[in-house]
């Protein structure tokens, strides 16, 4: 299944940008691709930028790598739902209290890394497992329509998204 197959009324809101931001991609391979990537990518960054701060307020590397872990256990969450026909509106979630209320800054990368490659092992066998059918089921999270798939895609979407951050504002 490829990003391009996904119609308009799939995707909306806020879920639009990670969806952009997957690329033209083939879901279960980019879902294993860009764990990799990740963390081939998170390994190479300086021990002395783990907990730098580009600005006051802002998060450090290892609160964004838990985010990015919270975050895909939400989104994960919501897929399930959606996909074995649960029609119930989901809320949204308040990241920067997720945030406030983890230790990230006294874990280790590898520990960091190791929960995040064994959320997304477990969500790449998630996404094997779905028909077409329940893949193309929608529901509806943060007060947007958003189906299974789309949610697979936005997964991806999200943790490129922090990957150029990092990039961009603390490398």
């Amino acid at each position: 299944m490829n990003s391009k197959e996904l119609s308009e009324d799939e995707c909306s809101g806020g879920f639009v940008t990670y969806l952009k931001e997957a690329g033209d991609v083939n879901l279960i391979e980019e879902l294993e691709i860009s764990l990799h990537d990740f963390i081939k990518f998170v390994q190479n960054i300086p021990m002395d930028k783990f907990d730098y701060r580009y600005a006051e307020g802002k998060w450090a590397i290892k609160e964004i790598i838990q985010h990015v872990i919270d975050t895909e256990r939400i989104f994960a969450y919501r897929a399930l739902r959606f996909s074995r026909n649960d029609q119930t509106a989901l809320p949204g979630f308040e990241e920067n209290d997720y945030v406030a209320n983890t230790d990230a800054n006294k874990r280790s990368i590898q520990e960091l890394l190791t929960e995040f490659s064994a959320v997304r092992h477990s969500n790449l066998l998630f996404y094997k497992s779905l028909s077409e059918e329940q893949l193309k089921r929608i529901g509806t999270a943060s007060n947007n329509k958003i189906s299974v798939r789309a949610l697979g895609f936005v997964l991806i979407g999200h943790q490129k998204h922090h990957q150029n951050v990092f990039q961009e504002r603390y490398l």
